[in-house]
């Protein structure tokens, strides 16, 4: 018992001396990616009509990114947030399924942004932030996320820990901050079946409680002491056998969640990464063409199968979360990138006609694999030609998971294509400086405001 205590006790006294070369550079590499994703998804429909909801009191506390609007840090990170989940182009902690940057870096961002924090202090906050998002998203699953949007509900108390981090709270302040939290924890699947905005609400509502748990506790409000264990607390009330062990196994190690966190190269869900890879490395080293791709067979596990087999999705966002649509958008155009789910392109003849092709099946052996590794979000592809030739390729790890990383160039590389067509070549290569070098940043507020100027 007690484990909500052991991890607020142990994040509120992390510092930066605490983290290795390899955790400050992922926190820069999470840092990086979050932004360039919340810049360019500052411009999607869904992030517009809940920023012109949410934005409305002009406190200029933290910059709304992809606009010339300031606002309260509460209200900027909820924009953000929201901004960037709002296009599935976002950063992925395996074994707990979430989404860390969007509901981690956000509140952090807004906060170290308002609180003048060094750049030292933003990247331990980062580290704080994934480290309880991955313990108590690892406590409830898989159970729980046939209902449960996980970067929803347990991504809040890595929001938690990294503004309390950011804040100074105690160990006593960080316990109730994570009680105020987990109280507010929400966001349930059923939006998928339709398509509709409702992703993005729930990182943003989590971002902005975040720092809303964290301002209560340090002036004195009080809350659950163990809202993560209790009998009526959080693990209990997504699963009837939560897995507690995993809040605290290894805990003050040395070693972080964030250290083994995964990136996309594709603008989609991740249950697909794995099909996606598959199919672009098969179709390279055969000289594949939708013509001459006679069927595709998807073998996946329980999780892919029930969350993303959709063959008939409805609207351009549900084509993110059909793995048949996002195979044939591979195959039909070698990459799967924002573009690749513009709307005219949903109900293409052409990729309708290659997704007639897919057959989707559940496969007891690859569903072992996620549950002997739940980093292994994997699926096996095979591909029958036109001309009788059976292929077949499994993957595991998937390009930007930690086993087939990303080189800092090819971060770089994703945020410039996302965030130069907003901001200009200048302002985002003083980004990517401001980002690169942030631990020698002693004022970020003033020097993310120098940068975005340049």
């Amino acid at each position: 018992m007690n484990e909500t205590k052991q991890i607020a006790d142990y994040l509120s006294g992390l510092k930066y001396s605490d983290l290795s070369a390899h955790t400050v550079r992922m926190a820069k590499f999470c840092i990086l990616d979050w932004m360039g994703i919340a810049i360019r998804g500052s411009k999607e429909k869904s992030t517009t009509i809940l920023r012109n909801v949410v934005f409305q009191n002009h406190v200029d506390e933290a910059t709304i990114l992809g606009t010339n609007e300031r606002a309260a840090a509460r209200e900027a990170a909820f924009c953000n947030s929201a901004a960037s989940h709002s296009l599935d182009f976002d950063d992925l902690h395996n074994p707990s399924i979430i989404h860390p940057a969007c509901v981690v870096v956000a509140p952090a961002f807004s906060m170290a942004e308002k609180l003048h924090s060094t750049g030292k202090e933003l990247i331990t906050a980062v580290t704080a932030g994934y480290e309880a998002s991955g313990r108590v998203g690892e406590s409830v699953l898989p159970e729980s996320y046939f209902f449960w949007h996980t970067t929803g509900t347990a991504g809040i108390f890595g929001g938690a820990a990294a503004v309390a981090n950011l804040m100074k709270l105690d160990a006593k302040q960080t316990l109730m901050c994570f009680g105020s939290a987990g109280t507010q924890a929400a966001g349930l699947w059923e939006f998928l079946k339709e398509g509709t905005m409702s992703k993005i609400l729930h990182t943003g509502k989590s971002s902005y409680g975040a720092i809303i748990s964290a301002e209560l506790a340090k002036g004195g409000f009080t809350a659950a002491s163990q809202i993560m264990e209790g009998e009526k607390g959080f693990c209990r009330a997504m699963v009837k056998e939560p897995h507690l062990e995993h809040l605290t196994e290894g805990l003050g190690n040395g070693k972080f969640k964030i250290d083994v966190n995964s990136f996309k190269p594709y603008a989609c869900c991740k249950h697909s990464h794995a099909a996606i890879y598959a199919t672009q490395v098969l179709a390279k080293e055969n000289n594949l063409t939708p013509e001459n791709v006679k069927k595709i067979t998807l073998r996946v596990n329980d999780i892919t199968n029930y969350l993303i087999n959709n063959p008939d999705p409805q609207t351009a966002y549900g084509c993110k979360f059909s793995i048949q649509y996002c195979v044939a958008a591979m195959l039909k155009f070698g990459q799967v990138g924002i573009e690749q789910f513009a709307p005219e392109l949903m109900n293409s003849p052409e990729l309708r006609g290659i997704m007639a092709k897919i057959e989707v099946v559940f496969d007891k052996d690859v569903d072992a694999i996620i549950k002997f590794d739940p980093s292994k979000l994997a699926s096996i592809v095979v591909i029958e030609t036109v001309d009788g030739k059976k292929l077949e390729k499994e993957v595991d790890y998937p390009k930007g998971d930690p086993d087939n990383a990303f080189t800092w160039d090819e971060a770089v590389a994703k945020f410039k294509g996302l965030s130069v067509p907003v901001y200009g070549e200048k302002v985002c290569d003083q980004l990517v400086t401001l980002i690169d070098k942030l631990e020698e940043v002693e004022d970020f507020g003033k020097a993310l405001g120098k940068a975005l100027k340049a």
